[in-house]
């Protein structure tokens, strides 16, 4: 299997200064303003800006990497998501069997797999291909400064609040009892068991036609430059985004996550527009009633996405790649809204999305994980063959 490519060396455009600066002022006033009320949101904003520049120097996207799989047999994305499976494991499972780091309690990411953690999965796999990325990808790209991932951004917002509404419905349905591997026979046998299923499916994959024809790292010319700059081969960008999301669950006691951000900053703009909270089972509980009480910088998992904004604005400024495209046609237009209400809605009912649900479940060694994947992946199938539809080209 061929890992590594010589590639002619692409001299990159300039470093755009302004974009950089004003990137860099803004990541360093919020920084400020979280230090002096809580010194663990800043560093969980500085966790989300290490994050955005590893996501956009090694356009790190769940998405696209299945397409190519599908579609040209092209595994670079996927052997690089084992690898970051792996080795965020390995880095989890002693916190998880302690149960504690720094002295807090820690928990992982593991949730019961039943009727609607299955659809939403489902659901998220058709939407991530019309919008075009995942959430992580929703994340890196729009603050790389792409206008239509920003419309991506703002009704996965709204689907993810809609979600909500729905939630005490699709939680009747019928349901598994939550499964953790490393709780049912072990942290080792479980973390061994992951990888041994994880090299078997990237065996078989390979036996089918299967190939990686992207670099997977350096072909030996790296440089600090290279490292400052990127872009940055994808096996990098795996190792930094499962090593940032132990740091993750050991500063906060959870793991990565996306989506409840999302649906808090979806629920407090329905608010503010006019919607009643206390109509909906879901946010008259105790805790998302004083969660939409508070500022969304009250949060970690708000506040780390928007470290990742900041993070990749700031890596695109560093490429000379921030250049924002404005003219997006209707239909590519319509597949940014109906892709952002799925996933949103989705990722809703699945308890997360491809990063809360599947990266950190599975690294958490939860059988939702699993499932949710197998579920997104025959949404992903569904999702391709829309997207000529849309407009939108293949791979």
């Amino acid at each position: 299997m061929s890992t590594t490519a010589t590639v002619p060396p692409v001299a990159l455009p300039a470093v755009q200064r302004p974009a950089l600066a004003a990137a860099g002022v803004v990541a360093l006033t919020l920084g400020a303003a979280l230090w002096t009320d809580s010194p663990l949101l800043a560093a969980v904003l500085a966790v989300g800006i290490g994050l955005g520049i590893a996501l956009y120097h090694a356009a790190f996207g769940f998405t696209a990497a299945y397409r190519r799989a599908i579609l040209d047999k092209e595994l670079s994305g996927v052997v690089a998501q084992a690898v970051m499976l792996v080795v965020a494991s390995i880095l989890f499972a002693p916190m998880l069997a302690a149960g504690e780091a720094f002295g807090h309690g820690v928990g992982g990411a593991v949730a019961p797999v039943g009727i609607a953690m299955l659809t939403g999965a489902f659901v998220f796999g058709i939407g991530m291909q019309l919008g075009g990325a995942c959430a992580s990808g929703t994340l890196f790209t729009s603050g790389g400064g792409s206008p239509r991932m920003l419309v991506v951004l703002v009704f996965f917002c709204a689907g993810s609040w809609w979600g909500t509404l729905d939630l005490p419905w699709w939680r009747s349905l019928p349901t598994l009892p939550p499964v953790s591997l490393g709780h049912s026979i072990g942290w080792v046998p479980a973390v061994l068991a992951q990888a041994a299923v994880l090299a078997l499916i990237v065996r078989v994959l390979y036996l089918f036609g299967g190939r990686v024809r992207r670099p997977l790292w350096w072909d030996g010319r790296f440089s600090a430059s290279a490292l400052l700059r990127g872009p940055w081969p994808l096996l990098l960008g795996a190792l930094a985004l499962a090593v940032l999301n132990a740091v993750t669950l050991a500063l906060t006691g959870s793991p990565w996550g996306i989506t409840w951000g999302f649906t808090l900053w979806g629920a407090k703009t329905a608010a503010a527009l006019g919607w009643d909270p206390a109509s909906s089972a879901f946010w008259s509980a105790d805790w998302t009633r004083a969660a939409l009480g508070q500022s969304i910088l009250a949060s970690t998992t708000s506040v780390s996405n928007l470290g990742i904004l900041l993070g990749a604005a700031i890596a695109a400024a560093l490429a000379g790649s921030f250049r924002p495209v404005w003219r997006v046609g209707l239909r590519p237009l319509a597949a940014a809204v109906l892709g952002g209400l799925l996933m949103g809605y989705g990722a809703r009912l699945a308890y997360g999305c491809n990063i809360g649900a599947f990266f950190s479940g599975v690294a958490s060694t939860s059988l939702h994980g699993w499932a949710w994947i197998v579920m997104a992946l025959l949404g992903t199938v569904v999702g391709v063959r829309l997207r000529p539809w849309f407009h939108l080209a293949n791979p």
